[in-house]
């Protein structure tokens, strides 16, 4: 009788949690599920819109084909000097993040107004803002000018890498505008560090910058993964993205393509980035044994 009764909780217990749960499913294969599968099932087929209908042909990997090889100056002239410009924004976002972060956990008046002003970008800007200030010229820094950085880039660097540099410089102000979120992830996560281990190094004699080495940025290496993978994803869909126009066209067929080979452009760094983070948290974890 206890037995039954106790399978009869589990059972409602399941039921209930599936009730919960089946918004989230419906929402996910109705608005997510089909739409991959459909353009995954579009980049195979030439799409032709008429008046009455729209006409599927089968036409195997051709948009592939078209996109890596035949028209490979797609990837070979955008795609990779932004992917140059990502792995330059990357460790300027996170280590900005980090350095603000820290400051703004410190105790000192207006610290909440500071706290929200780093933080007003993410909610007021949009992607035609953050485009229109690039095209004006207004996240540079006049630095450039003044010291002729563009000459000395363009002398000096390699092509391939001089120019993504130069985008990178141009807006540099805005880079660092779309660290809100990082910033806030991290100042959470230095929350979290106990007080009572600072205090123990203050007792102990650390300097400030041995205790940031040996204490800070190890408790914070959750947090540095999870504002990479954040960053990546968030690179990947920033306005300059060469790419994201190029997917907005009427060639559906083409444009499904495309979209997949960066979907696992973007897979594989998210990948590279997950497998970096479990050999890190390995060797903290023996480190600390």
């Amino acid at each position: 009788m206890k037995l039954s009764r106790r399978l009869e909780g589990q059972t409602l217990r399941k039921l209930e949690g599936s009730l919960f749960i089946a918004p989230w499913v419906f929402g996910f294969l109705t608005f997510v599920a089909f739409p991959l599968g459909f353009s995954l099932y579009m980049s195979f087929h030439q799409v032709k819109i008429t008046v009455n209908s729209v006409n599927y042909t089968f036409i195997g990997l051709k948009h592939y084909r078209e996109i890596l090889i035949a028209n490979g100056s797609l990837l070979y002239e955008e795609l990779f000097p932004f992917l140059r410009e990502s792995a330059m924004m990357i460790p300027i976002i996170l280590v900005f993040s980090l350095l603000i972060a820290i400051l703004l956990n410190l105790k000192f008046p207006g610290r909440t107004l500071f706290r929200v002003i780093f933080f007003l970008p993410v909610i007021f800007s949009s992607g035609q803002i953050v485009q229109e200030f690039i095209a004006q010229g207004e996240g540079s820094l006049s630095i450039m000018e003044t010291l002729r950085i563009d000459y000395y880039l363009q002398e000096y660097v390699p092509g391939a890498w001089a120019a993504p540099i130069q985008k990178v410089l141009g807006s540099f102000v805005l880079v660092l505008w779309y660290s809100g979120v990082q910033i806030l992830i991290f100042l959470a996560g230095r929350q979290t560090l106990p007080a009572a281990v600072y205090e123990a190094s203050r007792i102990d004699g650390s300097s400030p910058w041995s205790t940031f080495w040996k204490i800070t940025l190890p408790g914070l290496v959750p947090y540095i993964f999870l504002n990479l993978m954040y960053t990546v994803v968030d690179l990947f869909t920033f306005p300059s993205n060469p790419i994201v126009s190029r997917v907005n066209t009427t060639n559906y067929g083409s444009s499904s393509a495309l979209a997949w080979i960066y979907f696992t452009i973007i897979l594989v760094f998210v990948l590279l980035t997950l497998l970096l983070y479990s050999r890190v948290d390995k060797s903290l974890s023996g480190s600390k044994r």
